[in-house]
């Protein structure tokens, strides 16, 4: 869109503010909210910020900073409609007071690794899955880990889930988000909302509206929407399934397909398969960026955990969807361990980088599994030469820390950066008594 498409945009609508939003190097949403006039110069002239108070920005030597509006990305808030402030928002890039990209701008390492890609003649598209919980609050306002239903895997329950589903559909479609399917999901209280697969970066900025959305209609009904990983001990967490497919530049063709290969998969698919699946153990570091996803990623609760690929098990940390005649540019490949507290943009650059090092050195990927893993042991796999994910936020931090091709595609800057937030978390964990240490052990010693 071009400045005066906005502008003619916001005044047809009658927008007064404007939400100028970005993320920080843990995916939690920032912004700087504008009057609407003050779009016109914000557009011209960028909006400057005190990037030292964002986590993993800057020091507070060199905290001025600007945001770089993306035009395409605006979009009215649809529930600001009914009030007396119409809302906008607008995704930006964040840039150096030299007119240089910000090296620890979570978009623009992506938009950096997408570059890589079409360079080579890719163009790489994704489709994120977000599972997430919907609680009840409690009198007080606080929260607590009790579901609002009892409803099961894609049960059509007449329960309050269904209609808010529904609403939160009704949002996204006026955001310009082409929504699949939504349904309830295993665990109770826990739901799915599924959106067409597009480019990486145009998916993860509806990733982060997706969020923002589904949280703000969830709190008109008096409810929490949560992506944490692992909310309620015992029943099955939540993750971002992430579907991936490489295509030519103009779009026309699935360079993953081949119609005479195993799972009609393309030699480049299979050497993509195995570049993410030796690089897995440090991009658990981005994937699964919390304490809490790793209570996710356990063997017992449809969670990847063994580090294998096939098609017909949901087991497998890489599974190929099954494809049917006349859609060859379905064929796709889907990582199942991401979790939706991975920040898109670097969940994304980090899997293209590891995808594209295994077509860059031509990676054999192992034999596909096709048996149930999920009832595999530690030791039955390591028979079979599978590893597993990592099993701690800090051992994937540590492998996070070994490995190059995944630090090269993020930036010195970013690793540092996030290693520094994510050990202070560990040690923050680490240290702190947790009920179970007390249920267990304050009356037996």
């Amino acid at each position: 869109m071009t400045k005066q498409q906005v502008l003619a945009l916001a005044k047809e609508q009658k927008v007064e503010f404007i939400n100028v939003l970005f993320t920080d190097i843990l995916g939690v949403m920032k912004g700087i909210t504008i009057p609407i006039s003050k779009l016109g110069d914000a557009i011209d002239s960028n909006v400057w910020f005190d990037g030292s108070s964002v986590e993993g920005f800057a020091r507070i030597s060199e905290s001025d900073m600007y945001l770089k509006l993306d035009l395409d990305t605006f979009k009215v808030i649809p529930w600001s409609k009914s009030t007396r402030a119409v809302t906008a928002l607008i995704i930006a890039d964040v840039f150096m007071p030299d007119g240089t990209p910000f090296v620890g701008d979570p978009r623009g390492i992506l938009k950096r690794q997408i570059a890589r890609a079409e360079k080579a003649g890719y163009q790489f598209n994704t489709g994120p899955e977000l599972e997430f919980f919907l609680f009840k609050k409690a009198e007080d306002g606080t929260l607590t880990p009790l579901p609002h239903d009892s409803a099961g895997y894609f049960d059509q329950a007449t329960d309050l889930g269904t209609e808010i589903r529904k609403e939160m559909t009704f949002a996204l479609h006026e955001l310009g988000i082409d929504v699949e399917a939504l349904h309830h999901e295993v665990a109770i209280g826990q739901h799915e909302i599924d959106f067409k697969y597009d480019g990486a970066l145009r998916c993860a900025d509806i990733v982060m509206m997706m969020k923002y959305t589904l949280k703000s209609i969830a709190m008109q009904y008096d409810l929490h929407c949560t992506f944490m990983p692992k909310p309620i001990a015992g029943i099955n967490g939540s993750g971002m399934h992430v579907h991936q497919s490489l295509f030519s530049k103009d779009g026309k063709k699935n360079l993953m397909h081949d119609a005479k290969g195993e799972y009609q998969l393309s030699d480049l698919a299979k050497y993509y398969i195995a570049g993410q699946l030796k690089h897995i153990k440090a991009m658990n570091a981005i994937l699964n960026p919390t304490i809490n996803s790793y209570k996710r990623l356990v063997v017992g609760y449809e969670a990847p955990v063994y580090v294998a690929w096939g098609q017909r098990n949901r087991s497998a940390l890489i599974r190929i969807p099954r494809i049917t005649a006349g859609r060859e540019k379905a064929v796709r490949v889907e990582l199942r361990c991401p979790d939706p507290t991975a920040n898109p943009y670097l969940a994304f650059a980090v899997m293209l980088a590891a995808g594209l090092d295994g077509i860059d050195k031509k990676m054999k990927a192992p034999a596909p599994v096709e048996e149930n893993i999920f009832e595999f042991t530690d030791e039955t796999a390591a028979a079979r030469g599978i590893t597993t994910v990592a099993k701690s936020l800090m051992d994937a931090l540590d492998e996070l820390k070994k490995d190059t091709v995944i630090k090269e595609a993020l930036g010195d800057f970013c690793v540092e950066k996030f290693v520094e937030a994510k050990t202070a978390e560990w040690d923050s964990y680490r240290m702190a008594v947790s009920q179970w240490e007390l249920d267990r052990y304050l009356e037996v010693y």
